[in-house]
């Protein structure tokens, strides 16, 4: 099953998609919503779902292209309170990511980035039920950052750079046990400031704090063993840049159970009603490839079985960097 999110005519709803049409639902309007509702039921997400099918339905080609009244929402939110839906994610969970990391930081030798994708490819993969080593982690942001399929990434006035990274991510809501749920997966642009990060590996963190993109659609229990894709750039409606990409346990240095232990362990991360995205980490992104983004180059993240691709355009803010004050009350 393939939900999305939209917001139009009346306002927000939820479709289930069905190859060029949305089926929509008659009462929930947000995924979260929905989530709550198979919780309080205990009949399960896709039943819930199905059973909610309102039998009105939505031309999926032209709310994809920007030609409906229709537009998508990102594949999952908080709507009510954004700051209760966390941004993070996990990196060096694949070596092409790790390597292109390692040559941003390197005159040679081994850095900190390939140990620890090495650490991952040692002890990343656990026996079911055992714990692994830890993975690298990292915060985005909470929910205002998120940008659905169509919506621009913004790269700020004191940015250095923005480029994608096509991921696969993780979607989750905290019950009321305080026990993460995951609904599903899906598409992602993680969109970082590598030019920034290259300076100094310490600036990672700092890198991160932008905006990303997720969707259009949200995956209900998708096969996440091997996940074949394709990431471009188009500029001036031509590819300037493409690659195969792919993603999933079978390829990664950690498994989607250690990935999540090692998010959810914290007790912060498990606040009832809370909704989590999860980013599992790329394979490989043009700024690894000397490809620099510029104003109205498009990126576009597809991955097999996760519905159409997400495509985001890149807006570089012109204005001047400009000092933030602050002031005593």
């Amino acid at each position: 099953m393939r939900l999305i999110q939209l917001s139009g005519p009346g306002g927000r709803r939820v479709g289930v998609v069905e190859e060029n049409r949305i089926a929509l639902l008659k009462t929930h309007t947000s995924i979260l919503d929905l989530a709550n509702a198979a919780l309080a039921s205990r009949v399960g997400f896709k039943q819930t779902a199905t059973a909610d099918l309102s039998g009105d339905a939505l031309d999926y080609d032209s709310i994809y292209s920007g030609g409906s009244e229709w537009q998508i929402l990102p594949a999952m939110d908080h709507p009510s309170e954004p700051a209760r839906c966390f941004i993070t994610g996990t990196g060096l969970t694949h070596l092409r990511s790790a390597a292109n990391r390692n040559a941003m930081h390197t005159a040679g030798e081994v850095t900190d980035s390939m140990r620890m994708y090495q650490w991952g490819v040692e002890g990343g993969r656990p026996e079911p039920g055992q714990i692994g080593v830890s993975p690298e982690w990292f915060y985005k942001g909470p929910g205002t950052i998120l940008r659905a399929h169509n919506q621009t990434l913004d790269v700020p006035s004191y940015a250095e750079d923005g480029g994608e990274e096509p991921e696969v991510a993780g979607v989750y809501i905290i019950d009321a046990a305080g026990m993460p749920r995951r609904i599903g997966m899906t598409t992602g642009n993680e969109f970082s400031d590598h030019q920034f990060e290259k300076r100094n590996y310490l600036y990672l963190a700092a890198s991160k704090l932008r905006q990303c993109a997720i969707g259009p659609e949200l995956v209900v229990d998708p096969d996440f063993r091997l996940v074949p894709g394709e990431v471009a750039v188009e500029r001036g409606g031509s590819v300037l840049w493409s690659k195969s990409i792919q993603t999933g346990e079978s390829v990664m240095s950690h498994t989607l159970a250690n990935m999540e232990h090692h998010h959810f362990k914290f007790e912060a991360h498990r606040r009832p009603g809370d909704v989590h995205i999860h980013f599992f980490g790329a394979d490989a992104f043009s700024f690894g490839e000397g490809v620099k983004l510029v104003e109205g180059d498009l990126m576009r993240v597809c991955f097999s079985g996760f519905g159409r691709a997400l495509r985001n355009p890149v807006h570089i803010s012109r204005e001047a960097d400009a000092l933030v004050p602050v002031r005593p009350i």
